[in-house]
């Protein structure tokens, strides 16, 4: 089967449509998993061990389990209980609570990382906790989070496809019902390749700045 160009400009607008869906969905996802992923990690600190322990077990369920697994759940399952979700949100909230679980330990290792002596010197100076988290630890904690956040946001961009499987009308879900239609698949399965390569570039390249920019930072 020989490449058709005219194919290609034919298709492209609904490749478009699954690009602009599937960034959606990235950004979304990260958005709910940098909040999911910072609540995890303070509950694994709380004093409350029923608390820390309860939400570390839950982590590492979903850490165990496949995505998609996940979201079928979220989308097949969870309609038997009375809980019925758009795809695209139930696609965001799979995203969020799986990539969440890894961002958790991206925070607890930063925060962790803060030397025990700020502590100490902000309860010597008499900060409030929120004062010592908002004007001590987070400027310390956060820099060095960014590259490994930005790892996982990149590794979410590229397993997007997975929404197809629960009618997410994302790039990979365009491309299929694309080829299925025309039965043409060289095209747009080789687009949805080069979309995919082309962005995750751009993202690397991004990535290497923010590293350069806060991968140190002074103590």
């Amino acid at each position: 089967m020989e490449w058709d160009w005219n194919f290609v400009w034919e298709i492209m607008p609904t490749l478009i449509q699954g690009v602009k869906i599937t960034i959606l969905a990235t950004l979304l996802g990260s958005v709910l998993a940098a909040i999911v992923g910072l609540g995890i990690a303070l509950a694994r600190r709380s004093p409350n061990k029923a608390l820390s322990r309860t939400v570390g077990w839950a982590a590492e369920f979903i850490r165990g389990t496949p995505l998609l697994v996940q979201l079928y759940f979220i989308f097949y399952v969870l309609p038997d209980i009375g809980i019925l979700l758009p795809p695209l949100v139930a696609g965001v909230i799979g995203l969020g609570l799986h990539y969440g679980t890894y961002t958790a330990e991206v925070y607890r290792a930063g925060i962790d990382n803060v030397p025990r002596g700020q502590w100490e010197a902000a309860k010597a100076c008499n900060l409030s906790a929120s004062q010592t988290w908002t004007h001590i630890i987070v400027p310390q904690a956060i820099p060095p989070m960014i590259p490994a956040l930005a790892n996982y946001f990149i590794a979410m961009f590229k397993e997007t496809p997975l929404l197809s499987a629960i009618t997410v009308l994302e790039l990979m879900n365009q491309a299929k019902s694309v080829a299925n239609t025309y039965y043409r698949y060289i095209e747009p399965i080789t687009l949805v390749g080069a979309f995919f390569l082309v962005i995750s570039l751009f993202s690397v390249v991004l990535l290497r700045w923010l590293e350069r920019r806060y991968g140190k930072i002074e103590r």
